[in-house]
């Protein structure tokens, strides 16, 4: 893990990170998935089995999680996992739902209205990873917003392990959740599945749920034929700190979010050049024994950073420069720091509240813009899964009154019958 003393150096180092996903390989991905998504749109349910036995090793007969399946993973997990999954999913609902759009409508002085109204869409499919770990939260944050915003259909897919199976705990998440359609698939080929519908998946309207390479290229490549929530890129933490916060608190947060995947980016912006060293050496000790020591170790090596800043300008500068996913301020006095932070998909404010607190249950959506982008973008909410209709009535004094103004617009583009079909409504 580097240590870096300029502000030079780290923009550059900032910005490799960011792109650690653009690599030479992308050219020879986008055909391979090209190939799974015109297989799975032209054979189906049958292209759907071909790749996940190539890939997944195992034969998806039957493809579908029955119901009594679902039911039975809810009854037969701890009781304290229970009572932990309600209680996320009652303060994921509480969140999502102050987030549902109003309808409105603007009546003018002559009787005119325009309105926008805010609909579900039909159905809508969640991807939900599996492979290095499971992931029950991602079921929660994608199936919540879902339901709160009315989708009539949720669709669940996610990867078996060798033997074919979904871990428990993501199909009691699952149960939990409402959602009684799940496909023990996972990969580009379950995305070409949603997106084109099988014989046994319907098409969906929207797609959502973050995934490898793979499953990040399908979605860019079928987006157009339906909706999906964002691409997202290897997860990623970067941490405000000065004197006052733990080192070993540091480095545990720096942890968490290395353990995800060999790719992920866990970055600390500190005034303090003490506390630089401190971290570092805390991080190796806590490396030693972990159960994910490799993934770890990748991670830190590949994609961890320390940068030694003179004040607290230039963290604010450097952290809005990378626009992480995650920021986390441990200052005396975050308050002040978070007033100058313009990009960042989630912020959590001092030392009590570590990223996992959003992550599980917080309530705020865990599925956050990576790579920069939330310079632009923002996390995965109700309105994904809703879409927004204008609606427009003007009588005749209304258009009357107007008329001019059109006319004179529309000749102004050279649209001569645009300018027609107002005037025509007067002639008579």
């Amino acid at each position: 893990m580097k240590i870096i003393n300029n502000k030079r150096d780290a923009i550059r180092e900032l910005k490799r990170i960011s792109n650690r996903t653009n690599s030479e390989n992308n050219n020879e991905i986008n055909a391979i998935v090209e190939e799974i998504l015109h297989e799975v749109k032209t054979y189906g349910d049958m292209a759907v089995e071909k790749y996940t036995k190539k890939f997944d090793g195992f034969n998806p007969k039957p493809m579908q999680i029955g119901a009594n399946e679902l039911e039975d993973a809810w009854d037969e997990i701890d009781n304290n996992l229970k009572c932990s999954l309600k209680v996320a999913h009652e303060r994921i609902k509480k969140f999502h739902e102050k987030e549902i759009p109003s309808s409105f409508t603007i009546v003018g002085e002559h009787g005119d209205k325009v309105q926008r109204l805010w609909r579900p869409v039909n159905n809508a499919g969640i991807y939900i990873p599996g492979g290095r770990a499971a992931y029950p939260s991602t079921v929660l944050m994608n199936a919540i917003p879902a339901t709160v915003a009315g989708v009539k259909e949720i669709i669940m897919v996610s990867p078996g392990n060798v033997e074919g199976k979904i871990n428990k705990t993501v199909l009691a998440a699952a149960h939990l959740s409402g959602i009684n359609k799940v496909f023990r698939i996972g990969g580009a080929q379950a995305i070409g599945a949603l997106a084109f519908g099988t014989k046994q998946i319907n098409k969906v309207d929207v797609i959502s749920g973050p995934g490898n390479i793979y499953v990040t290229t399908a979605k860019k490549i079928i987006y157009g034929t339906t909706g999906i929530d964002s691409l997202a890129g290897p997860s990623e933490i970067l941490i405000i700190a000065d004197e006052t916060a733990q080192s070993t608190h540091i480095a545990s947060d720096l942890l968490a979010q290395a353990e995800h995947d060999p790719l992920a980016s866990s970055i600390l912006l500190t005034t303090s050049r003490e506390q630089a060293k401190d971290v570092l050496e805390e991080l190796y000790k806590k490396i030693e024994d972990h159960p994910r020591k490799e993934i770890c170790m990748q991670s830190i090596q590949n994609w961890g950073l320390i940068v030694i800043c003179d004040t607290y300008e230039s963290c604010i500068e450097l952290s809005n420069n990378f626009a992480p996913e995650h920021l986390e301020i441990l200052t005396s006095d975050s308050k002040n720091i978070l007033k100058g932070i313009e990009n960042a998909g989630a912020i959590f404010l001092g030392k009590w509240t570590p990223e996992a607190v959003g992550d599980y249950l917080a309530g705020p959506n865990h599925t956050l813009p990576t790579s920069g982008n939330s310079r632009f973008s923002g996390s995965l909410g109700v309105e994904t899964f809703m879409k927004n209709t204008s609606i427009i009535e003007f009588n005749e004094e209304s258009l009357k009154f107007n008329s001019r103004d059109i006319i004179n617009l529309a000749q102004s583009e050279g649209l001569h019958s645009h300018a027609n079909s107002v005037q025509i409504r007067f002639e008579d």
